[in-house]
Parts: C-alpha cells; structure tokens; sequence
C-alpha cells in the first residue's frame, strides 16, 4: 500500500510523491525559544519523528531541517531575568539549550539541521530584496511589508479571502501598511516597550527602553519579520521546493499562509507540495499554550511518566486530530506500554530459554506476526494512522503472551521473528526503548547490582535475618525492581 496523507493545502487525501524517488525533503516548523518547551509543543515534535521514521522504514532518505527562533519580541522580554541573561542571545542560548536536552530525552531522532533565524540574516535580507524587486513587497518607515494584493493566490492554504481577513501586525504597523492584511518582512529598529511589555512577566521590571538584537540592512537596522524567517531557511537548507513541510494546525493562518506566499513569490516554484498539520493538545477548555500558562514541561513529564510513556500517550491519536491531556489518559498510557514492555519481555525470556525449540511451530503465533507487519503497514502508509498500528502491536503482545502461557515447548523461530518486530515496529518506527535490556551499558549494570542485592538478601534469609531481608526487598521495590519469590529462587523485572 502506498503512502497517503491528507494535505491542507487541497483539504485532500493524496498519495505521496516525492520529487525525488530515493529522497523525501521535510521541514518541521520549529520552537520560539521563548520559555521552556511543554507537552504541545512535544506532540508535534513527536508527529514529525514517526513521521521520519516512517520514511526511513519505507526506504527514504530523509533530509530533515526544524528551526529554533531565536530572534522574537517574546524572547527579548525575558531579558534582564538573572538566570537566563541580559540579553536576546543569552535568553535564546539557555532556551535553546534546554529545548535540545528536551528532543534528547524524548527520543527524537536529530534532524539533518537545527538552523537559527539569527545565523540566517543574509539570506532573509536578500530574499526580501528579491521580493521588492519583483514587484511584491515595499519599503514604509524603514519597514518592508508584503503587498498581499500582488499575489494572486494569497489565502489558497487556508482557503480564506484577502477582504474577510482580519488585520496582520501590531497597531502601530497599520498605518505603514497599503493594506490591512499586509505583513511585515523587515521591522525598522528594535523591539518597542510596548510590545516587550505584552509578554514581560509579572516579576521583572518593565523595559522603557527599545531593546533587542538589530541588524542592518538596505533599509535600515531593524529586525526579520517572522513569517520571513521559516522560508529564508528552509529554502536556504532544502531548496525552493520541499515535499512536506510539518506544522501546528494554529499556524495555518496567518504564518503558513504567509510562508507560502512570500517563498512563491520570490521563486515562481512551489514551496511545499503537502501541508501536514499537527492537532493540539488540550488541557481542560483550552489548547497547552505558554501565553495561557497552563503548560506541562517537557522536562518534568520526563521526570514524572518517563519518555515511553510520553511516546505511547501521543501514539494513542493520530497527528491531525486534537488530544487532551489528564491522568487518565496518562494512566492508559502506561497500562498500554506496560502490556508491550512485558510481552517483549516474556518473549525474550521465553526464545532464551531451554524450552524453546527449533522444530516447535505455533502456526496462531507465525500468523499473528504477519498480521501485526501487514496492519502496521497499511495503517502507517493510511496518513500516519499511528493509533491504529499501535493497536496491531497490541495484537502482538496478545498472541505472545499467548503461546507462552499455553505452550510447554516454544517457538524458536516464532518467538524470534515477534522479538524483531518489536524492535523495528515498536521502536525504529516508534521510538519505544524495546531492546535497551540487550544493549548493555547503564541496564546491565542495574540489573548486576540488584542480583548483588538479592544475593544479601538470600544470605540475611538464610542466617534467619528476615526482618532484614523483607526491608531490603521493599528498598528493592521503592527503587522500582519488583521481587518474584519461588522454589528455585528469587527473580526480579523492572517495573
């Protein structure tokens, strides 16, 4: 089955062609490196991840590039807070820097390019230069705005009306501009007080003053507008065309409208050929949002549920619908990771062990596997339907759990096969940590050191020390490490 994907710019389900046969070109709308990422902003990076890895499964070469804002009126009003610096740099640097320790610890594979508006100014300025001299974009006041008149096809993304849309800019724009919905590609010097003081938290003094990094230019020092910046670096990394470009469902209109416009104008080619928008997620009423304060950090989801938990909470919804946060989505998150974990487990446990046979075949077991690679296949390759191919795991981890607990004598060769599928389903496609246990390192230290534990205990046990041995076994428990008492011993999982 070949892949297809539902494209915002037709509102169509479309079969996916790349340009290139061997190579997909993909652009993920990045962070504002304003404050610390939360749990929406990871549900898109998470989207776009599977989303690679998909390609890759299916034999692409992926060239991927997400952008940091690193220049943003938002940014400028944090700065003069001790801990993240006094100045726009230093405020980008730290957010940055906690952002990409964020991706890290979700398991993101790393795109080919993280670029930065700040290092992008040439080319943003040069783009904008093409633009006026085409015919497109005009000079005001030391800004330049996009003429919106001048291109014909403005609003073909969000399929809205250039005399219904509402205002683009800040008050003080409107007067510039030739027209209402008019948005600006270059900003004439430094951030205003005013707009700092929109987003200048409660505890920092007000900043009188214009602030923020400038940069000169043929019409002055000012600053990139926003929309301006995805294309310069897109284009500047991938091209004049790409074939996905990945973003948030709020950024349809005005900054994706914008970025098409903008890049077609200046290029005359197609900017991106599928529009994939990522759903948001809700908490409560309303969508996670920094500016609502309403936000669970990244950081501390990491802390509280752990990355696979997180991962198979976002794999419970497909990338265009909304999602909504609360515990008891998050508590049938982990139930469901929790039932993969253990049949991996079990199957590991089981092809490793003296029961296993090479001339023992579950037919039940051999057809489940090839129904789990066939529905993963198909529900991926139906719009990243990851929902649905989480569900063909399950299946998975039903018809092991299965052959094991009905079986004397085990399917090698069954037993392996599900192992692998595990492994390249669940985590090559989705990024689950199957196989960590084989991996040695930091596991296999763990695992030495609560047999150490176990043997202590066994030895207090046997001196007739129980009370001490039933203390370590709840030490053992609080740590994590589940204990299994029998006739041949102590076993232990962790949990």
């Amino acid at each position: 089955m070949t892949l297809s994907v539902t494209n915002t710019l037709t509102g169509e389900r479309e079969e996916f062609e790349p340009q290139d046969d061997d190579d997909v070109l993909l652009y993920v709308c990045g962070l504002t490196v304003s404050d610390d990422a939360h749990l929406g902003h990871a549900r898109l990076w998470m989207h776009a991840d599977v989303m690679h890895r998909w390609l890759e499964h299916e034999g692409y070469t992926v060239h991927h590039v997400e952008n940091f804002t690193d220049v943003n009126e938002k940014i400028a009003a944090r700065i003069g807070d001790d801990e993240l610096g006094q100045s726009e740099p230093d405020v980008a640097r730290h957010f940055t820097d906690h952002v990409i320790r964020d991706m890290r610890g979700l398991n993101l594979k790393r795109a080919e390019v993280y670029p930065r508006v700040s290092e992008h100014v040439p080319q943003i300025i040069d783009l904008i230069e093409t633009l006026t001299e085409n015919g497109y974009a005009y000079e005001s006041n030391g800004s330049v705005y996009f003429d919106v008149t001048a291109f014909e096809d403005y609003g073909k993304l969000s399929n809205q009306k250039i005399e219904e849309m509402e205002a683009q800019g800040e008050a003080d724009e409107r007067a510039e501009k030739r027209h209402p919905a008019d948005f600006a590609l270059w900003k004439a010097g430094a951030v205003s007080p005013d707009a700092v003081a929109e987003h200048r938290p409660e505890e920092l003094d007000p900043i009188e003053d214009a602030c923020g990094e400038t940069w000169e230019s043929p019409w002055g020092e000012g600053r990139p507008g926003w929309h301006i910046e995805c294309s310069a670096m897109s284009m500047t990394h991938l091209g004049d065309t790409i074939d996905i470009h990945v973003g948030g469902r709020d950024l349809v209109f005005p900054h994706h409208e914008n970025e098409v416009a903008q890049s077609e104008a200046a290029t005359g080619q197609t900017f991106a050929r599928y529009w994939l928008h990522v759903g948001l997620l809700q908490m409560e009423d309303d969508k996670m949002s920094s500016s609502l304060g309403n936000f669970f950090t990244v950081s501390d989801a990491l802390d509280e549920f752990g990355v696979d938990v997180i991962r198979t909470f976002y794999l419970s919804t497909g990338y265009g619908a909304e999602q909504t946060f609360s515990d008891s989505a998050m508590a049938e998150a982990e139930e469901r990771w929790d039932r993969l974990e253990r049949a991996y487990e079990t199957a590991i446990e089981a092809c490793d062990s003296p029961d296993a046979y090479a001339s023992v075949e579950d037919a039940d077991l051999r057809e489940a596997i090839e129904t789990t690679q066939t529905d993963f296949q198909k529900a991926m390759n139906d719009d990243f339907n990851v929902r649905e191919a989480m569900a063909a795991l399950i299946e998975l981890a039903r018809a092991v759990n299965t052959h094991v607990n009905d079986a004397d004598e085990y399917d090698y060769r069954g037993l392996r096969e599900a192992i692998e599928t595990f492994e390249d389903l669940g985590g090559d496609v989705f990024g689950l940590s199957f196989g960590d246990a084989a991996d040695g390192g930091d596991v296999e230290i763990a695992e030495d050191l609560v047999s150490l534990l176990l043997n202590v205990r066994e030895a207090e046990r046997e001196a007739g020390n129980y009370e001490r041995a039933d203390e370590l076994r709840d030490e053992l428990d609080a740590l994590g490490v589940e204990v299994h008492d029998s006739e041949d011993g102590p076993s232990f999982r962790f949990e």
